[in-house]
């Protein structure tokens, strides 16, 4: 088995693409014709979001994230953390919490995304 994708629930797809595009510099992959599901070009591992309109007619009932209250996060590495998140910022994120050396030698920082998903960035781990 293998690890294939997470998918977001967000209510405009094509602005959720975007916004990765310009924050984090990932090229949309596919995007349905539409427009209620869309993937990027992540590595190995792909970031996709779907409309909570769709899945409301599925009979779902998708939930807002809350960065301030997370269930969970989007973790992405980068060598120069700084960097990513003052792109981050500039493309409509959220600071959360600025670049810190954790006591584990790792540099993290934290963004929320206009949609409210909370996303780490972070050095990779040794």
């Amino acid at each position: 088995m293998q690890f294939g994708y997470t998918i977001l629930y967000v209510p405009d797809v094509k602005a959720s693409l975007a916004f990765y595009q310009a924050a984090f510099g990932f090229p949309t992959r596919f995007l349905s014709e539409g427009a209620e599901f869309g993937e990027l070009e992540t590595g190995s591992t792909r970031l996709a979001f779907c409309s909570r309109a769709l899945l409301e007619q599925m009979g779902k009932t998708p939930q807002a994230p809350d960065a301030d209250r997370p269930c969970s996060e989007i973790a992405l590495c980068t060598a120069d953390v700084p960097a990513a998140l003052e792109r981050a910022v500039a493309a409509g994120a959220t600071l959360k919490q600025a670049a810190q050396t954790m006591s584990w030698g790792q540099t993290v920082a934290y963004v929320a995304d206009p949609d409210g998903f909370l996303i780490e960035l972070c050095t990779p781990m040794g």
